[in-house]
């Protein structure tokens, strides 16, 4: 059953998500995440110049973006990091660290539209949490620059269905 405090977070989810999707760079299982890209997208206060490699030339996809998205794989119905995501982890973790020591970082867990919507919100924030922690605990980098949150199947990528498998990702911004 739909309580009246689901259909507002709902509808919150769907601005929100509309307001983000033009601006994230999503990448694809396997796809080669460059550190350089990582650290432009997630620095917030970086001022753009031309000494900052061809992100910058118009059409760029990760000069205007203001997030990046993982498909990080987790073992079914688990918090788990599947071996096959650590490639791109370690590559984040190596622009993480490019970063100025006081940039923060989110990390969003996200899920498919598949179970209750509070199984999807603990699921996802365990998933965030694990991301983090593997952040943390492999590559060394300061947990308080971690924030992990967990958005459940309330922010689903715009214009695919909800049950979509892409909806299953990890998402990083700057804070």
């Amino acid at each position: 059953m739909i309580t009246k405090s689901t259909l507002l977070c709902l509808a919150f989810a769907a601005l929100a998500s509309s307001a983000f999707a033009e601006n994230v760079v999503r990448y694809r299982e396997g796809q080669a995440v460059d550190p350089q890209d990582v650290a432009q997208i997630l620095n917030t206060r970086v001022v753009k110049t031309r000494s900052l490699r061809l992100l910058d030339q118009p059409g760029s996809e990760a000069a205007n973006a203001k997030a990046l998205s993982l498909p990080v794989q987790f073992a079914f119905d688990s918090a788990q990091i599947a071996s096959s995501a650590r490639g791109q982890l370690d590559a984040l973790a190596a622009g993480i660290k490019l970063l100025p020591s006081t940039q923060k970082v989110i990390v969003e867990g996200h899920t498919d539209s598949i179970g209750s919507d509070s199984y999807n919100l603990v699921l996802s924030q365990k998933r965030a949490a694990a991301v983090k922690d593997y952040l943390v605990s492999v590559h060394g980098i300061d947990a308080t620059r971690l924030k992990d949150v967990g958005y459940g199947f309330y922010r689903p990528i715009e214009g695919l269905v909800p049950t979509a498998a892409e909806n299953r990702r990890v998402q990083f911004h700057g804070e």
